[in-house]
């Protein structure tokens, strides 16, 4: 079907993107390790990546392409340019402001994103600079959003998920052609965050201008859309970052901890793979295809489209999750222990990662959820959903952490996505916006069956492989590789065997006919088993 394939074209991209930002970690922790410069580093990293994913990816994406997406169905092509330009200027003016505010009240704000550095003047001292270096890059990257939502709502969803590429390409080439010239690593990353921001601007300008949206800068104005735009991206803000927020919450404790905000970077570079693959495709691709259906009167397309979106990603993100609970510490023993990261801090950011992958469904769960209220205008709900958990990540990172240490952050930070998610679903239950087909209640169980004898198949290949993988050297990557394509056909042939998919789900994902978008999909037929709806 024509939205499988969008959501794996844009999967695919991702995984480009995931794959060179292993191998830009990998750098980054052979030449920073898990040390001071190292902690400074990846507080100023987080700090602008927040306000990017709360505003240009989070409230602004969540209330402009349904606007966006609302008049390119209704009002054709023109006035849906004409009011993106009116977005744009607006935008522009007001995130200029504000990096420039921000540039000066840097050392203020870093007492409240780290609290913890303030008893180390030298680490504080490179926070704020590199803080300082990397914040325009949430200039660049809303203004990216805004053309992103642009290209997803005509389904052009390939430029907007190959853009991230060329942060890695831009940071691995400052790691390995500029660092060694320059003796300050941090520095140089901090700069390379920067340029890539706007490289990535760039990139979609030109795609914008291909796609035959070539626009333009009028004064910014606020007029009665731009104010209906800002009224829905209120509430926006913490709903659309959600994760975020509880990742930075946690950053902030971690801060106590001696290179505890390391680990919990490293940890969610790794779980981001799979988040970001998955999860994350899902809910590019569903909130523009989600409003044009509702747009046109096609509710039963838009329930079709949601229920295999949740079935798509159930079935990747399940065995994900268990392959990481299954095996942690081979996974960041192999990709992550070498120079001044070492077999201590491979085996606390393993336990990290086992925390995070717990709540990994959750979080796929509420990038599918959430596009369903944001494709109605409606970011109210998310927001009073987010406020909670958002609340109970705070009080939970804080007991837990005073109780078992850093490793209670990411437990909290699962704990209170899993609320999320749960609050999120049991809502559209109640409002019929998603009611559960045949074909998903059948195959969710068969899935979990299917993923929990890939489990137990990888820990006994973990067990008779392990003196492979203690050897280190070339000998572990071999292991790691090992063990994954294990995992993968393990999974492929007791997903068959139960019926948890069907061979013919992934040959019509990848043969999308031209000229079909994913708005237009069909429904199955309720009662054809896999692989059976159009």
């Amino acid at each position: 079907m024509a939205l499988i394939g969008s959501i794996v074209k844009v999967g695919s991209l991702t995984g480009v993107s995931r794959a060179g930002g292993f191998l830009r970690d990998i750098l980054i922790a052979h030449a920073l390790g898990t040390g001071p410069i190292a902690d400074a580093f990846f507080v100023a990293m987080r700090f602008p990546n927040l306000f990017r994913q709360m505003f240009a990816e989070g409230a602004f994406n969540a209330a402009f392409v349904p606007m966006f997406a609302g008049r390119l169905e209704q009002q054709g092509p023109a006035a849906a340019k004409a009011f993106a330009e009116r977005v744009m200027s607006v935008l522009l003016f007001w995130l200029l402001l504000f990096t420039i505010g921000a540039q000066f009240a840097m050392p203020w704000l870093m007492w409240i994103i780290a609290p913890g550095f303030t008893e180390d003047p030298v680490k504080f001292g490179y926070a704020v600079q590199f803080t300082q270096v990397t914040f325009p890059y949430l200039l660049f990257m809303s203004l990216t959003a805004l053309q992103g939502g642009i290209l997803n709502s005509l389904h052009r969803f390939g430029a907007p998920a190959a853009a991230p590429i060329l942060l890695n390409v831009v940071m691995a080439g400052a790691l390995i052609f500029v660092v060694p010239f320059t003796g300050r690593p941090g520095l140089v990353l901090a700069w390379s965050v920067a340029a890539s921001g706007l490289c990535q601007f760039i990139w979609l300008v030109f795609s914008c201008n291909r796609a035959g949206m070539v626009l333009s800068l009028p004064m910014p104005r606020i007029d009665p859309e731009i104010k209906r735009l800002l009224k829905l991206m209120v509430p926006g803000l913490l709903s659309g970052g959600v994760t975020q927020i509880n990742i930075v919450v946690g950053t902030i404790i971690a801060t106590s901890f001696p290179a505890a905000v390391s680990y919990l970077y490293y940890a969610d570079r790794v779980f981001q793979l799979p988040l970001g693959i998955i999860g994350a495709a899902v809910g590019v691709v569903l909130l523009p295809t989600l409003t044009r259906s509702l747009r046109a009167g096609r509710h039963d397309v838009a329930m079709h489209n949601l229920n295999r979106c949740v079935e798509f990603s159930m079935t990747l993100i399940i065995p994900a999750t268990m392959a990481l609970l299954a095996i942690p510490v081979a996974i960041m023993t192999t990709l992550f222990e070498r120079g001044a990261f070492d077999a201590e801090a491979s085996h606390a950011s393993a336990w990290a990662l086992a925390a995070f992958a717990a709540g990994l469904p959750a979080f796929a769960l509420v990038k599918a959820f959430a596009p369903c209220f944001f494709a109605r205008e409606d970011t109210t709900t998310p927001f009073r959903v987010a406020l909670i958990a958002v609340a109970a990540n705070v009080a939970l990172s804080v007991g837990l952490s005073q109780t078992i240490g850093f490793i209670g952050i990411p437990i909290a930070t699962t704990l209170a996505t899993t609320l999320n998610a749960t609050l999120l679903g049991a809502k559209l239950f109640r409002l019929e916006h998603f009611v559960m087909d045949a074909r998903l209640k059948r195959r969710l169980p068969r899935i979990f069956l299917a993923s929990l004898g890939m489990t137990a198949i990888l820990l006994g290949t973990t067990w008779a492989i392990d003196p492979f993988i203690a050897a280190g050297g070339w000998l572990r990557l071999i292991m790691l590789v090992v063990l994954v394509t294990v995992g993968l056909v393990a999974y492929a042939g007791l997903g068959l065997l139960f019926g948890a998919f069907a061979r013919s789900d992934f040959s019509k994902a990848l043969s999308r006919k031209k000229g079909t978008t994913p708005a237009v999909a069909a429904p199955a037929t309720p009662d054809r088993d896999a692989g059976g709806e159009a």
